[in-house]
């Protein structure tokens, strides 16, 4: 994880609501580390449970993947609470 670039733009992809047939709902940011700090602390649980960011070049990450780069030390912007 410590080899993980944050500045790399990223994907987050999130269903709606629960269910195996959810539509997603679609995200764009500029970096990676934008879109952990939004599926960390904006998404619903149901919805972080079923989010997903994908980096330009290919790279996903799923919820578990996610919460530990959001904790790690290396998190490049202020976590809320912090």
């Amino acid at each position: 994880m410590d080899q993980f670039d944050y500045m790399k733009p990223a994907e987050l992809f999130h269903p709606t609501r629960r269910g195996k047939n959810s539509p997603l709902t679609f995200y764009r940011f500029d970096t990676s580390a934008e879109a952990i700090k939004f599926a960390v602390e904006e998404l619903s649980e149901i919805m972080f449970f079923g989010a997903v960011i994908e980096q330009s070049e290919g790279e996903r990450l799923d919820r578990s993947k996610i919460g530990d780069l959001y904790r790690s030390s290396a998190f490049p912007l202020c976590r809320r609470g912090v």
